[in-house]
């Protein structure tokens, strides 16, 4: 009898020990692989450019546009005049920067609504839109994506397109308008990814308006208007929001000064 208790003792023993170090295994697993999520998690920073050539004398007028009724819309055509700038060659250090450029050279970014711009290396552009009430920004870039940021660089103005009662944006008005990331990156495009937007009527300091950026639920608020760097981005697509605010935090109000891109990282 005490032989059969002591053998029953020693059976509960050892289940009990086998369990103890499996759930202890499990449990080490799990936080190794709780520590490896951790680690796999992007670091993603926003960090201020380094200062890139300044062309305080480039100048971007318009000479000319028209519309053109067609079948499918209405043709949009630009003539600029661009001064003190050259388009279609290189930014002096480009090629040293890290980030995507542009082997077209310098252009202009050119931006209805707010929405992508597209890039002319020409100083002209063609358009195709539909009926409707329109803001038309464009500005000089250098030709890694960099917006120009000197007086005079920059045309703005509404655009009423079609027989349609105007409705003109206040211009006057604080506005922001994005500019890069854009599109889809890759390689070694990736490491570093430029942020630049574009400001009208106001500027941005730490007891002033600022930019808050939320990059992948990271916020980051910018008190200074230049070019940044995303780094630690993951592969995959990045989700980028830009807001205009007051001093106070509040969004400022206007048709562009909140605005959501999407961008794509390629290994």
């Amino acid at each position: 009898m005490k032989t059969n208790t002591l053998k029953s003792l020693a059976i509960l023993f050892i289940t009990s020990a086998m369990f103890s170090c499996t759930t202890s295994q499990k449990s080490e697993e799990s936080a190794d692989a709780s520590s490896d999520k951790m680690e796999l998690k992007p670091n993603i920073t926003l960090t201020k450019a380094p200062s890139s050539p300044e062309y305080p004398d480039a100048q971007l007028l318009k000479i000319s546009s028209n519309t053109t009724e067609t079948d499918t819309g209405f043709v949009l055509n630009y003539t600029f005049n661009v001064q003190n700038y050259e388009l279609g060659v290189p930014t002096e250090g480009a090629d040293t920067r890290g980030i995507a450029n542009s082997g077209k050279g310098q252009h202009i970014h050119y931006i209805v609504n707010n929405g992508p711009y597209a890039a002319h290396y020409m100083p002209g552009v063609d358009d195709m839109l539909d009926e409707g009430n329109y803001v038309v920004l464009a500005f000089l870039s250098r030709s890694y994506h960099e917006s120009v940021k000197s007086e005079g660089a920059y045309y703005v103005e509404n655009l009423t397109v079609g027989d349609i009662e105007a409705d003109a944006a206040d211009l006057t008005a604080p506005h922001l308008f994005y500019s890069r990331p854009k599109g889809t990156y890759k390689g070694a495009d990736t490491d570093k990814v430029m942020l630049d937007f574009y400001l009208l009527n106001t500027g941005l300091s730490p007891e002033g308006n600022k930019v808050r950026a939320t990059v992948n639920g990271n916020e980051f608020m910018i008190d200074e208007w230049a070019p940044y760097y995303i780094e630690g981005l993951p592969m995959g697509q990045v989700s980028i929001k830009l807001e205009l605010l007051d001093a106070d935090g509040n969004l400022i109000p206007g048709p562009f000064n909140r605005v959501e891109r999407k961008v794509t990282l390629e290994e």
